[in-house]
């Protein structure tokens, strides 16, 4: 990858993990954890691999991404107001009453969301849906569906991985974030997911494993997703649950809960002294 390219996506990754603190602190409640582990996948995907128009939301050509773990949305915001869908300021308006940004994606409310989320499992399904149609229409559009690993103990989640493989759907991408916390602890500890891989490649799927901050990484997983044919594909993603502000780290109490003025200033501090 070409540094300046490279460059330009570390920065958008740090500017997206900035937003979500202050969006979070702002509002008092949301989910930074999960939020900041998905930064440098969500950097990837709209400023490198997604063909979008922020001019023109609607555009019929465009990829569709669908956030599967909702509760992240808030990297989904920043991402959207990064790449100019709607003014930056906005960011602060996050979970407040009568606001744009709800805690969980809501597409009739804000331009640049393919579905309303949140109840978890449901992500995939739709993403699945969508891309039997764009089949269906021969177009030749992609559909990116990120999910939580907490999130694969849905039953769901494996109805829609064996409907997608039974049709076929190589232009569907499922990306984990696999940062191996959920909301009561670690995801091993709560229900096992391993071999994870193995479940995958069993239900019919390319499997493509890759170091979730590493935007090298990332990119050359995408691209692989690209140039496969016949099968849909799912990138696991390793990351670290609040990645970027050490005392949120590998921390599932962080999952759900905003710092204090303090811990803000702190964590911004840390973030500006970022190396890109």
């Amino acid at each position: 990858m070409e540094e300046a390219r490279l460059r330009h996506l570390k920065s958008m990754a740090l500017a997206i993990r900035q937003d979500i603190v202050r969006m979070v602190a702002e509002a008092g409640s949301g989910h930074p954890g999960g939020s900041l582990s998905v930064a440098d996948i969500v950097s990837v995907l709209f400023f490198d691999v997604m063909k979008h128009d922020p001019s023109n939301p609607c555009w019929e050509e465009r990829d569709r991404f669908i956030l599967s773990k909702g509760h992240a949305c808030p990297a989904v915001y920043a991402a959207l107001a990064e790449g100019g869908y709607f003014p930056r300021e906005e960011l602060l308006t996050l979970r407040k009453f009568g606001a744009r940004l709800q805690g969980h994606p809501d597409m009739c409310k804000l331009p640049g969301l393919e579905a309303s989320t949140g109840s978890l499992g449901q992500g995939l399904s739709i993403a699945s849906g969508i891309a039997m149609a764009m089949k269906m229409d021969k177009k030749n559009n992609r559909v990116y569906c990120l999910m939580g690993d907490g999130e694969l103990d849905e039953g769901q989640i494996w109805e829609a991985a064996m409907t997608a493989s039974h049709y076929r759907l190589d232009n569907l991408c499922g990306i984990v974030d696999r940062n191996g916390l959920q909301i009561d602890g670690c995801t091993d500890d709560v229900k096992t997911l391993e071999p994870l891989s193995d479940k995958w490649r069993a239900f019919g799927w390319n499997v493509i494993e890759v170091d979730g901050h590493s935007i090298e990484d990332i990119s050359a997983g995408l691209n692989r997703f690209r140039h496969s044919h016949f099968k849909p594909t799912v990138i696991i993603g390793h990351t670290i649950k609040g990645k970027g502000v050490s005392f949120m780290e590998n921390q599932a109490g962080w999952h759900g809960k905003a710092p204090s003025p303090e811990q803000t200033r702190a964590a911004l501090l840390e973030l500006s002294q970022e190396v890109i």
